[in-house]
């Protein structure tokens, strides 16, 4: 996994549920082209940096995938295999915090279906107003119907993965 969109794991319950967070920070690249400075007819419009929805979408599908590994003690390979549902109510912006919060509602020896929350935190009042819902299928794929080998290591919970995990400190991982 090359791009990391959640910061810490906060909560854990095996199986059932987990929260992450992510800050948003200019210090992101992905910022300054989403959407830069721009000149229309001759004036020239500040530039508005935002989250691709994209990113808060990925931001959610790693902390299901993470809560569906974690329930075979990541020794199936999980890949996301479905959207559902993605609705975002609003933009996320440099300075906000990301709550990802994702519960399991259905697994078994093929996959798992989740849904979830997207939160940002309101500095401003010191609580979170929830602006996303994202239901997610995921698909163990050593249990593929169609009979595809895939290489031992587990390629979508890596070293980065591995990391973040230690460093939540939570008694269950």
């Amino acid at each position: 996994m090359r791009w990391m969109w959640i910061d810490r794991i906060l909560e854990l319950e095996p199986a059932k549920r987990m929260v992450a967070i992510k800050n948003v920070t200019l210090a992101e690249e992905h910022l300054h082209d989403h959407f830069p400075t721009q000149v229309i007819d001759g004036e020239t419009h500040s530039a508005l940096p935002i989250m691709p929805a994209c990113f808060i979408i990925e931001g959610m599908a790693q902390t299901a995938g993470i809560l569906v590994g974690h329930a075979s003690n990541f020794q199936e390979k999980v890949i996301l295999a479905k959207i559902t549902k993605a609705e975002l109510r609003r933009d996320v912006i440099p300075g906000d915090t990301i709550r990802y919060e994702a519960v399991i509602d259905r697994l078994d020896p093929l996959g798992a279906s989740t849904t979830g929350t997207i939160s940002v935190f309101d500095h401003s009042c010191g609580s979170w107003t929830e602006i996303g819902d994202i239901e997610l299928f995921f698909s163990h794929v050593d249990q593929n119907r169609a009979g595809v080998e895939f290489p031992e290591e587990n390629f979508v919970f890596g070293s980065n993965f591995e990391a973040l995990l230690s460093a939540s400190n939570l008694p269950n991982l």
